[in-house]
């Protein structure tokens, strides 16, 4: 159960604030042979791999049409329709974030502008396991076909029996995801990274995953291979004070407990009658839950915490740098403008967390372990790049050359400046 910190002192915050380390030097040497092997091998890697950790031999990596046919039979109309709820409402949510900015005419005769372009080529790692993760594609997939990509590739392990869940192909369709692999792990991001007879190379990998796959995304970028962000087990930080409502805060801090043992809840009280009544349900709600001993295994690793006001506990959550932040009270609005590192935030005492995973709009793919500190959720931003453009005319190189031609002079870069010089001599002899 949750160990519980009373009022800690702030020199001690940095150390609460901790996550659970792995041994880096063993991961990252296993990771990069699993990148080399399929590098070399390609195709066949994959296969093997996928007997190796899946415990499956499997024919073809690539999901057939008729796979899909017959997954959406075996979708029930009910699931289908929420599913269609949440891609209205993230589609909603993220084509706000569409721009045309507007060009600037920085001095007489020069126009600068930018420009968003889609990035051609995304791969989208979904994870398998207990609980395949298909509100993750509509996360991940509706803004990269909103932003335009051409080809979006998912790679996602296969089950027992060499086959992917129903639901993941339902969403993966619905949503224009135009190529489906059945690898996992290391090998998929492998794949997408340098490419095989079955897995386009790409640009840009994004999604969540174990420290493997992790690890994987963060070794490829060497290759020239964007991924969305640095990634780990997931993480919620409550922050409740005498007008919150403590089953709601138990069953928040379940709803992450049970992603897997690593994860880590933080419970952030202003009173201790709120922390005490909050416990006592955490117990009574676990006892009932199904997947009760990942949970036990991940509040083993969680804390809950004491603190004077809700102003003390927004600057430790600041501090904490929370995947997840709810502000499980009535008063949340006097408080959310001090908020400065979050991934997402759960205003009050009906917003739970389970809304931004699934159907509220915002997307549930954060940064985690403190990255929040400098790194934002995935966006259509996540899939575009941006290209300025600039044109100068005649009166605009005469207005700005002559201050190019002494600056690239003082850095001692004569070709740059005679860039300049020959234009303004022409442009004053014409």
């Amino acid at each position: 159960m949750m160990k519980v910190i009373k009022y800690p002192k702030r020199e001690t915050w940095q150390n609460l604030c901790q996550r659970a380390q792995i041994e880096r030097k063993t991961l990252t040497s296993s990771v990069a042979d699993i990148l080399e092997t399929v590098k070399l091998k390609g195709d066949r890697a994959l296969l093997d791999f996928t007997e190796k950790f899946d415990g499956v031999a499997l024919d073809s990596l690539v999901v057939q049409p008729e796979e899909i046919t017959e997954a959406k039979t075996k979708v029930s109309t009910e699931l289908k329709e929420a599913i269609v709820l949440a891609k209205n409402n993230i589609e909603r949510f993220h084509k706000t974030q569409q721009s045309n900015e507007k060009k600037v005419e920085t001095i007489e005769g020069v126009v600068c502008w930018r420009k968003s372009v889609a990035i051609e080529k995304v791969g989208l790692y979904i994870p398998g396991g207990s609980a395949p993760l298909f509100s993750t594609i509509l996360m991940l997939a509706i803004p990269a076909r909103i932003a335009g990509c051409k080809e979006i590739v998912l790679c996602t392990p296969p089950n027992a029996a060499g086959s992917i869940a129903p639901e993941i192909l339902f969403t993966a369709n619905l949503v224009g995801v135009t190529k489906i692999v059945k690898v996992g792990g290391a090998q998929a991001i492998a794949a997408m990274a340098y490419g095989t007879t079955s897995v386009p190379r790409v640009y840009k990998i994004l999604g969540p995953g174990n420290q493997y796959v992790t690890k994987a995304k963060e070794l490829v970028q060497i290759d020239g291979v964007a991924i969305d962000m640095p990634a780990g087990p997931s993480e919620v930080l409550v922050l409740a004070d005498e007008t919150a409502v403590p089953e709601f805060v138990a069953a928040d801090l379940l709803s992450q407990a049970e992603h897997g043992p690593d994860s880590q809840v933080i419970l952030v009280g202003t009173t201790a009658e709120i922390l005490e009544k909050t416990l006592r349900e955490l117990e009574k709600q676990l006892a009932a839950l199904p997947r009760k001993t990942i949970a036990s295994k991940a509040l083993d690793n969680s804390r809950a915490i004491l603190v004077e006001s809700l102003t003390e506990g927004i600057a430790f959550s600041n501090e904490y740098a929370p995947e997840h932040l709810i502000l499980a009270s009535e008063n949340a609005s006097t408080v959310m403008d001090a908020i400065v590192n979050a991934g997402s935030v759960f205003l009050g005492n009906y917003s739970c967390e389970s809304a931004g995973d699934y159907a509220s709009g915002t997307n549930h793919t954060l940064p985690t372990n403190g990255f929040a500190k400098n790194f934002s959720g995935v966006s259509l931003d996540s899939f575009v790049k941006k290209i300025t453009f600039q044109e100068l005319t005649k009166k605009g190189i005469q207005n700005i050359g002559p201050a190019i031609e002494l600056m690239a002079a003082a850095e001692g870069l004569d070709a740059h400046k005679n860039a300049v010089t020959l234009r303004l001599n022409q442009v004053e002899n014409v």
